[in-house]
């Protein structure tokens, strides 16, 4: 396969270190491997630029993102207005190679009328007017609250409208089912998430602690690890670590007011893959049900038996790898029993049929690439 591609992201992917840009690397990688040329384009505006995305693309270019009040609009959500660059647009109508856009972060071209007759497809992290209705739920700031509020209902005026008439790929069928029946959407594929897996690593035998992982920093998690402290662990003694990014003093205290429960702040990727393997539970309750869940991949690819809930779970297809539990009651008994209950090789075989039916990344590359190259469907026969 000798076809070439433009790629656009709305950060730049490497390093591969949160939930967004790790489908966006590894999407590249897996194109990459099945002998893509990728043509590259980044929005900066804190990463830097990195050389190792040489090693997967034929070229890289970085755009500096507005931020602040010069990337504000009256019209567009911020997270669209934002990323509009000129040069990047130019760039794009240099050839008519197929253009994937990362998210509707990226899709201000689309807005704009910059890419007429072209072979275009939105990959769809979120429903991003959801997902920001969640993140006001949770936030603690006022402020930020009301900026969440603000930027989903332009997101759901915004969103729509892309939908109506280009080729979008959520990341699962919940999604999916979104763009058609509320947006109307006529060309929609599902196109899973691509994960740094591809064996699943579990040791069979026992662990010696549960654990709850994730960047401490977001404020659905933090919230999930303060109700695990305060309303789990709080009477089930259990050894316990809260693990991740830049947890919160009150996080902190909290972990550390009874000799159970700790939490392990800032570990390396390393430290985290180790805390990983050697946990006996994984406990991942979700508050909101958008995207896939990054922790979760982690823990089904590496850890022993992982307990979450129905949020979580919504349109991964692992709900046969997982144990569900959606209420308090439920979550401690399941947890006291995989505590003392052996994780096997046989559990660990019946994963790695799952998890390469629905996250082969080489299978979904080569999927991707006949949708990007196929012909744009003819007024009367949409495609869905």
């Amino acid at each position: 396969m000798a076809d070439s591609i433009h790629l656009v992201a709305f950060d730049v992917p490497f390093p591969a270190d949160y939930g967004g840009v790790v489908d966006v690397f590894w999407r590249i990688r897996a194109l990459h491997e099945q002998g893509v040329r990728i043509k590259l384009h980044c929005f900066e505006y804190g990463r830097g630029e990195q050389k190792a995305l040489l090693n997967y693309c034929s070229e890289v270019h970085y755009y500096q993102r507005s931020e602040g009040h010069k990337g504000l609009s009256l019209n567009l959500p911020y997270i669209v207005a934002s990323r509009n660059h000129p040069a990047l647009w130019q760039r794009l109508q240099e050839d008519d190679d197929p253009v994937l856009l990362e998210g509707m972060h990226s899709t201000y071209g689309l807005h704009a009328g910059m890419l007429p007759n072209r072979r275009v497809a939105v990959r769809m992290h979120n429903v991003e007017q959801e997902y920001y209705r969640q993140l006001a739920q949770w936030e603690r700031s006022l402020v930020k609250k009301a900026y969440y509020h603000h930027e989903s209902r332009m997101l759901g005026r915004y969103e729509k409208t892309i939908a109506a008439q280009n080729l979008l790929l959520p990341i699962s069928d919940i999604d999916a089912g979104t763009c058609r029946r509320v947006w109307k959407a006529p060309q929609v594929q599902v196109l899973p998430a691509f994960v740094p897996h591809r064996l699943v690593t579990s040791q069979p035998g026992s662990g010696t602690f549960a654990l709850y992982h994730g960047n401490l920093s977001v404020a659905e998690n933090e919230k999930a690890a303060t109700w695990l402290l305060e309303k789990i662990f709080n009477d089930l003694e259990i050894p316990f670590v809260v693990a991740g990014k830049d947890p919160a003093p009150r996080l902190v205290e909290l972990a550390h007011r009874r000799q159970h429960t700790c939490i392990v702040e800032n570990p390396s990727e390393s430290e985290m893959n180790d805390l990983i393997a050697k946990a006996q539970v994984h406990i991942l309750p979700a508050f909101t049900t958008n995207g896939i869940k990054l922790k979760l991949m982690n823990a089904v690819f590496g850890g022993r038996h992982v307990v979450t809930n129905s949020n979580m779970l919504a349109g991964t297809h692992l709900e046969k790898v997982c144990h569900t539990a959606d209420n308090a009651a439920l979550l401690k008994y399941t947890i006291f029993r995989l505590f003392h209950q052996p994780f096997t090789e046989e559990e660990a075989e019946t994963r790695q049929g799952i998890l390469m039916q629905h996250y082969d990344n080489a299978a979904h590359a080569r999927q991707l690439m006949q949708w990007l190259l196929a012909p744009p469907p003819t007024a009367g026969h949409p495609r869905s």
